[in-house]
């Protein structure tokens, strides 16, 4: 997997990690960055450094795939996570409201979708969000091109979405097809994949690498989902020097954290919310409401404005129960040392 790097720009490292790095670190500690994240460890790599390592952190600070990590350079024991530059997170799927880490440092953010009845606007709507709240380039990948009528249908809807969103329809076994994507794939730099279950992102990161990373298997023909392959988060090597991360499928994509993104991509919509007469307004039956006049002069589209206010009000209700758990937390932690106080003063009495 990295062999073929020696140095630290080759990870990926930049100016941004060195200037976090204190003068009396220099000579007792090691730079190394997370490739891949397992339940029970992390495999972290530099130049001579390829190792595993246990678990580094607690919840939304824990280590993930493409954190750079300081080891003891004797011991290779993290010291400590450096700063990120770019972070993807989600609520946790289900009724879990703790927050789950999907990947760091990403410079660019492929969507992959396809041109076939798993294209779907709003999920990628939410893949925008999550890319423009991270600051990071997103780029729509819409996969298995060779199997639709009208490819271009699904280009320009998807080129809709946001103003300037780059958009490639490709055949991802074709390896002509991928050369538009290589632009990203650079040396240091690091691409991520993300995109529901069989939309060909496996297809996609063994065509990118060059040779086979990644098992494949084929869509159902009932409704054109794909089988899911990917278990797990992992960097591969790219040959142009660059690296990519690719991410289970995911079933569910609950957002958190991202109302800035959410605001960037539906920056229409959220542009007329401002021009409202109350500050408070619903966007339904307010008088005064720029949103529903824009609706019913057909200046916008209702469905359009149905998916943001979706967003935002999911967003909001995940914000509250993960703000919930954090206080819940705090409680219990305060309770538990004052116990431990009580408990040192009865002894020491």
């Amino acid at each position: 997997m990295t062999s073929e790097a020696s140095t630290l720009a080759d990870y990926g490292w930049a100016t941004f990690f060195s200037t976090q790095i204190h003068a009396d670190e220099t000579d007792t500690t090691l730079p190394a960055r997370v490739v891949a994240v397992h339940r029970d460890r992390l495999h972290v790599a530099a130049p001579g450094i390829d190792t595993s390592v246990a678990p580094f952190g607690d919840g939304e600070q824990a280590a993930t795939v493409g954190d750079w990590l300081l080891l003891d350079a004797h011991t290779q024991r993290p010291l400590r996570r450096l700063d990120r530059k770019s972070v993807f997170k989600r609520r946790a799927a289900g009724t879990d409201v703790r927050v789950q880490l999907i990947a760091a440092n990403v410079d660019t953010l492929l969507v992959v979708s396809s041109c076939n009845a798993d294209f779907n606007v709003a999920r990628l709507e939410r893949y925008l969000a999550l890319a423009r709240e991270a600051q990071v380039t997103p780029v729509v990948v819409l996969t298995k091109a060779d199997l639709a009528d009208e490819p271009g249908d699904y280009t320009r809807a998807a080129a809709k979405l946001m103003p300037g969103l780059v958009v490639e329809t490709l055949d991802a076994r074709d390896a002509a097809g991928i050369a538009p994507l290589l632009a990203w794939c650079g040396h240091g730099q690091t691409v991520a994949l993300v995109g529901s279950s069989g939309v060909g992102k496996s297809t996609l990161t063994n065509a990118l690498a060059g040779e086979h990373r990644a098992d494949t298997q084929g869509i159902r023909e009932d409704d054109a989902k794909g089988r899911h392959t990917t278990t797990g988060r992992a960097l591969h090597r790219l040959p142009d020097g660059g690296w990519l991360i690719d991410t289970p499928g995911m079933r569910e994509l609950q957002l958190t954290d991202v109302r800035a993104g959410i605001d960037e991509v539906f920056d229409d919509v959220a542009a007329l919310a401002q021009r409202c007469r109350f500050a408070d307004c619903g966007h339904d039956t307010e008088p005064g409401c720029a949103i529903a006049a824009a609706i019913a002069s057909g200046d916008i589209d209702a469905a359009r404005v149905g998916r943001w206010r979706k967003l935002v009000a999911e967003e909001a209700r995940n914000n509250e129960s993960l703000a919930q758990r954090r206080a819940r937390d705090r409680a219990f932690g305060h309770m538990a040392d004052r116990v431990m106080a009580e408990k040192r003063l009865r002894r020491d009495r």
